[in-house]
């Protein structure tokens, strides 16, 4: 039996236009109301996600930062820092990158030292906590991750240079035009595993979704494990199912719908 739902934000719950399909409300209560815990995993901000999930925050489960933040029932219960010498060594190098925009993510909030309109345009959807700085190395904050932006296209522009670092540290392809760098601990396999342990909850009833190679870890902690249809090759080569539909019509939700977790009544009405 599933008691444990964990979906990844974008490319996967959300469509392309960063959007919850309607029916999502009506489905999450139902499976709330069947003691089945639904939870997000992203690379979003904590207080990103806490807005977007607002109505139903105080019982929800958030795997923030790629899992280097986790809140649950408004209550933080975890949280992997990133090494402040090593995020200035990370900020450096990605100055140097042509084209290339930093995002030092804070517990409190996420720090930029550029105003670039359409990057700032582009992150802002991420991060609803953002401070521009004149310099990132002079942040106080917990050091949660270090993410570039890179509109060229990360996987093959930025990563090469910090491929030396893995090992190390986390460095994660999280989308086409963002890498994230966590502590080598920090990835949202590692939180899923600690929360069930915790919840006495085993990958046999833990249903993960995920389309991006931040997602990797989370396919090695389910039984369940789904890449959605529009996933990186990697995710899909990891995952043991793909979903049906893709994110921009409802896969997830489709998903559950057909492993029969919910029936058509209680998905019409909620309960």
């Amino acid at each position: 039996m599933i008691k444990l739902i964990v979906t990844d934000m974008d490319g996967t719950l959300l469509n392309d236009q960063h959007e919850l399909h309607p029916d999502f409300w009506k489905m999450e209560q139902a499976l709330t109301e069947k003691g089945i815990i639904f939870s997000v995993a992203s690379g979003r901000q904590f207080y990103n996600l806490e807005s977007k999930f607002e109505r139903i925050k105080d019982r929800m489960l958030f795997f923030a930062e790629n899992g280097t933040h986790v809140v649950r029932n408004g209550e933080e219960i975890y949280v992997n820092q990133l090494n402040r010498e090593a995020a200035k060594n990370f900020i450096e190098i990605g100055r140097k990158i042509e084209g290339a925009q930093l995002v030092l993510c804070g517990k409190t909030s996420a720090y930029v030292e550029c105003d670039d309109e359409e990057f700032i345009n582009e992150i802002q959807q991420y991060y609803k906590r953002l401070k521009l700085v004149e310099n990132l190395d002079d942040v106080e904050d917990t050091i949660l991750k270090v993410t570039i932006c890179d509109f060229k296209g990360v996987e093959e522009h930025t990563f090469p240079h910090f491929k030396k670092f893995q090992g190390d540290y986390k460095v994660a392809v999280a989308a086409r035009i963002f890498l994230d760098i966590t502590s080598a601990t920090a990835n949202k396999g590692n939180a899923i595993k600690r929360v069930q342990k915790e919840l006495n909850i085993s990958p046999e009833e833990t249903l993960v979704f995920g389309d991006y190679l931040n997602d990797l870890e989370m396919m090695e902690n389910a039984k369940y494990s789904y890449a959605m249809k529009n996933a990186h090759s990697d995710i899909i080569s990891a995952s043991k199912f793909i979903t049906s539909f893709d994110n921009n019509d409802n896969g997830v939700l489709k998903t559950i719908e057909e492993l029969g977790l919910l029936s058509e009544e209680e998905v019409k009405t909620g309960s």
